[in-house]
């Protein structure tokens, strides 16, 4: 029956159907989803495939080795290592790692702190079991050092002695100068350069441009200290033993190996100077590092000195502490005693340097002597050597530091 055109609204045009799926579609798509799964059930069933689904990670038998190479140790410049892969062509270049330093076997990485300008430095120390049985077949035995006179063997290995005709190393190393009959009363000074040993490049240049009067302190951390304290002595320089001593903020702030202790009994001190005292030979003294607490103990310090003294050695004070007692215990023990007066470069610049000097020989001029004491830059080394050239024009003699303490001990 057509539709009655009165019975459609003015305007609106006839709506037309919507296309309609198939009623049976749904039940075509279940079909294909069941002979899915039921493929998937028989390649399950009757692939073979050892792994059974499990992940799969492919790495490499053969890794390539990751390193820098020499001009990336040096100055951070330089091509990375390749890998060569099975086809023989070159891959993606590797990713060099900084490592950091490592320590040989048997041997320790310490911070040495500048205690005056706070520059932190890295050393490597071997330790002594090279001089000692070690039972081990795999370690090669060390060749014996050179004994010099007046030393004796110890557990830690050669340290001073006095000799048997009351011989003491303090005269026997000792390089005096030989003063005009019109200087012999002039203003003294004597320059201690410490450090020597830990720095390459300072200490080569306070071997080669400090004048023999100049007297060098060399740790006991450095490499090869028997061959650097030979040459010294060529050089007809005097030479101190460095030996770290406890801060107030040991140990935050540590010295090193080795360091004598307010903690430790005197025997156990004693053991730690001798092992510091073996580290090389043919010293005038000990020259003592920080010890700001040690220093200011008496039940601690007094033992230490009565034995450098025991080894007929000078002791000098590196005036870094005001509470330091060992001008008292020295002159009670009646041995040779130095102090440093000013410490030269406790500001590491070239005028502060000057400046410190100045001050130096003022107070030569006041009390007849006077100790300076610089660490072995080669800033620090080149104004020192610019000021001892010319000193001696202004009346002052540069003397080694044993004919300062000496001349105290004589007073």
């Amino acid at each position: 029956m057509a539709t009655d055109d009165l019975d459609t609204p003015l305007g609106q045009a006839t709506r037309k159907t919507r296309a309609r799926f198939p009623a049976a579609m749904p039940y075509v798509v279940a079909g294909v989803l069941a002979l899915f799964s039921v493929a998937v059930v028989l390649w399950a069933t009757f692939a073979n495939d050892p792994l059974g689904g499990e992940p799969v990670a492919v790495v490499l038998t053969n890794p390539p080795v990751v390193k820098a190479s020499a001009d990336q140790a040096g100055a951070g410049k330089g091509e990375h290592d390749r890998y060569d892969g099975p086809s023989g062509k070159s891959a993606t270049p590797a990713v060099a790692v900084k490592e950091e330093p490592q320590a040989p076997a048997g041997s320790k990485i310490i911070t040495i702190i500048n205690g005056a300008s706070g520059t932190k430095q890295n050393i490597v120390v071997p330790d002594n079991a090279a001089d000692k049985k070690t039972g081990s077949s795999e370690v090669t035995p060390a060749q014996p050092k050179a004994t010099l006179p007046l030393t004796e063997k110890s557990p830690e290995g050669a340290i001073p002695t006095i000799g048997p005709q009351g011989e003491r190393a303090m005269t026997i190393y000792a390089h005096p100068r030989k003063l005009p009959a019109a200087k012999t009363d002039a203003p003294r000074i004597a320059i201690i350069i410490g450090g020597m040993g830990i720095s390459a490049s300072g200490t080569a240049a306070a071997l080669a441009k400090l004048p023999a009067f100049v007297t060098f302190a060399i740790a006991p951390y450095g490499s090869d200290l028997e061959a650097l304290a030979a040459r010294a002595r060529q050089g007809n320089h005097e030479l101190l033993l460095q030996a770290p001593m406890e801060p107030f903020d040991y140990p935050d702030n540590d010295p090193g190996p080795q360091t004598l202790l307010t903690s430790l009994t005197p025997a156990q001190n004693a053991d730690r100077l001798h092992w510091l005292m073996s580290r090389f030979q043919g010293y005038v003294g000990i020259a003592g590092y920080m010890g700001a607490r040690f220093t200011a103990s008496e039940q601690a310090f007094a033992p230490v000195l009565k034995e450098i003294a025991k080894r007929g050695l000078i002791y000098v004070d590196d005036g870094v502490s005001p509470r330091s007692i060992a001008a008292r215990i020295a002159a009670g023990q009646n041995f040779p005693f130095a102090k440093t007066d000013v410490v030269l470069d406790a500001v590491q610049t070239p005028l502060e340097v000057d400046h410190a000097l100045a001050r130096l020989e003022l107070l030569a001029r006041e009390h007849g002597s006077a100790v300076g004491m610089a660490t072995a830059l080669p800033s620090t080394v080149d104004r020192i050597a610019n000021w001892a050239a010319q000193v001696e024009k202004r009346g002052i003699v540069l003397v080694p530091i044993s004919m300062i303490a000496l001349k105290a001990k004589s007073s």
